[in-house]
């Protein structure tokens, strides 16, 4: 005898959509009144959804009950004002992330209506802020905050002193247009004793002071064990360096894709010899410091001119690399093949496969510890190509084809 969905338990349900995408919950919710009631009324299901909002005429009250309902903690505001701050704050009040996205009013110092307030974004922000007092209410338990896009006319002082005061934060990102001279991070720094993750534009080209990221009379190291600096193509020295000795995670995006004369990463891997992760976009070919690599790398991304010759290098200098991602300047039909014998620890690669041959592609079978793959382009023969893949590793691995962003993060990194 069949027993219908009503007959079912809800707890059964409520598990067998615990399997399910978010695209699929949404799915299941518009099938019938059973299912929508059921899922508007799980708050385990959707923790960790975030909704994006725009258009704010369209939503009436019956859109508003079903996101309470759910206990939504994150959102995107897509080219929102401060009206509409007030309106979120009225249904969903204890909102734990929230990011403006293409904001239009400036300031937004409705921000102290959250009171659970954890993650702020603000990218690509239409009007200039001249002034970042508007954190000053969140300050007490914003612990991620993040400004990407963003044109800011106040003082690098004020910027310091503001930022200053956000002394819970774990994590700091502030991508601007270059209008605003790269402070001391020091006087930052020094007062955030819980950062971990720092994301920076710098635009300078002068030799880092040696208290740049630190005072040297501070006997406490910082406490940062990611750096991604933006825009980059400073000199630093072994002293400039001293108080990252925490670092674990160093990103460096250059400025230039044409290198100067001299190879500031020289510096960077030799003074941080216990880097676990590694991502360079630009500069110098690699080439001119895959002999400095640490042995500890277990992630490496690459941007940059490479030879094969240059990889054998790598995979010398760091043998237990598990996660790499490969975006050449030259044609890297050559070098997929050579991956299973040069990184055989490989868990997640990341490739394009345009130049590469079907039968180099499925080469990759013989990677025994991947488990992800994402391919970075697309073409008719993909699907195939993934078919075989899955068939020829018993789905051990999974294949994507597009990058799985958390909403909140930074779209330039």
């Amino acid at each position: 005898m069949m027993l219908s969905a009503l007959q079912l338990p809800a707890e059964l349900w409520l598990q067998v959509f615990s399997y399910l995408s978010w695209r699929d919950l949404l799915s299941v919710r518009g099938s019938c009144c059973h299912f929508l009631r059921l899922l508007d009324t799980s708050c385990r299901l959707w923790r960790g959804f975030c909704v994006t909002l725009r258009d704010f005429r369209r939503y009436d009250r019956q859109f508003w009950t079903s996101l309470a309902q759910r206990h939504v903690g994150s959102v995107c505001v897509r080219a929102g004002k401060r009206k509409h701050l007030k309106q979120l704050s009225t249904w969903l009040p204890a909102l734990h992330a929230l990011r403006l996205d293409d904001w239009r009013d400036g300031a937004a110092h409705e921000l102290k209506l959250f009171h659970r307030l954890r993650r702020l974004s603000v990218t690509s922000c239409f009007t200039p802020l001249e002034s970042l007092d508007f954190l000053l209410p969140v300050s007490g338990h914003l612990t991620q905050l993040s400004l990407c896009n963003v044109q800011l006319t106040c003082s690098a002082s004020h910027l310091a002193a503001a930022i200053g005061q956000l002394t819970r934060l774990t994590s700091l990102l502030l991508h601007h247009d270059g209008s605003l001279r790269a402070p001391e991070l020091s006087g930052v720094l020094t007062h955030l004793k819980h950062l971990t993750h720092l994301s920076w534009t710098m635009i300078t080209y002068r030799t880092l002071s040696h208290d740049f990221f630190g005072h040297a009379h501070l006997t406490d190291e910082l406490h940062l064990s990611e750096l991604q600096l933006l825009n980059y193509d400073a000199t630093v020295t072994q002293e400039v360096l001293r108080p990252l000795s925490r670092l674990r995670s160093l990103s460096i995006f250059h400025l230039y894709s044409v290198p100067g004369p001299t190879c500031h990463l020289h510096t960077w891997l030799t003074s941080l010899p216990h880097l676990e992760s590694l991502s360079v976009d630009g500069g110098h070919p690699l080439a001119a410091y895959a002999d400095l690599l640490p042995s500890s790398l277990v992630s490496l991304t690459l941007s940059v001119e490479l030879q094969l010759e240059d990889l054998q290098v790598v995979s010398l200098r760091a043998p237990h690399l598990q996660q790499l991602h490969l975006e050449p300047w030259s044609s890297s039909s050559g070098l997929v093949r050579l991956l299973p014998h040069l990184f055989p620890h490989l868990t997640t690669l990341r490739i394009r496969h345009a130049h590469v041959s079907d039968e180099d592609f499925l080469s990759l079978q013989r990677l025994r510890r991947l488990r992800t793959l994402e391919v970075l382009d697309r073409s008719p023969r993909l699907p195939r190509l993934t078919s075989d893949l899955y068939r020829l590793t018993n789905h051990r691995v999974r294949v994507l084809t597009s990058s799985h962003r958390d909403p909140l993060t930074c779209p330039c990194i």
